[in-house]
């Protein structure tokens, strides 16, 4: 595993950003090791829900995890905090803008590949890891 720190800018989208560095760089297998700064919005899908909900902010980033693939995309999940400490946390979609910054510390697998693949017990396009 090699890491590449990145920093993104104000007014990034956090998850098309990284999902096309991914893309652009030939990831084929990494991990988000480290993240943090501020978003002003911030797009998540709560557990068993289908419906994305959209917090407004100012939000503090407390942490994000997850793995991204140039090939079948990224499942990251998402932790923000607001003005007053509240925490909210999900699976981590497009919309989501950074305010100041996003200081993210990625760790690309070398050896290895995901892909994703429709599981049928659990009815979503899950995690197939591979060889490179």
């Amino acid at each position: 595993m090699h890491a590449i720190p990145i920093r993104l800018q104000p007014g990034d989208d956090l998850k098309q950003k990284l999902d096309r560095l991914a893309w652009e760089s030939g990831w084929r297998a990494a991990c988000v090791i480290t993240c943090v700064g501020s978003l002003s919005v911030a797009r998540l899908r709560f557990a068993n829900q289908a419906d994305i909900t959209t917090i407004e902010g100012p939000l503090e980033i407390l942490s994000l995890s997850g793995t991204i693939a140039s090939f079948g995309g990224s499942h990251m999940h998402l932790c923000v905090s607001d003005s007053k400490g509240h925490v909210l946390g999900g699976h981590l979609k497009e919309g989501s803008l950074v305010r100041t910054t996003a200081e993210v510390v990625v760790g690309v697998l070398d050896g290895f590949a995901f892909h994703r693949e429709l599981d049928p017990k659990t009815g979503y396009p899950e995690l197939v890891v591979g060889p490179a």
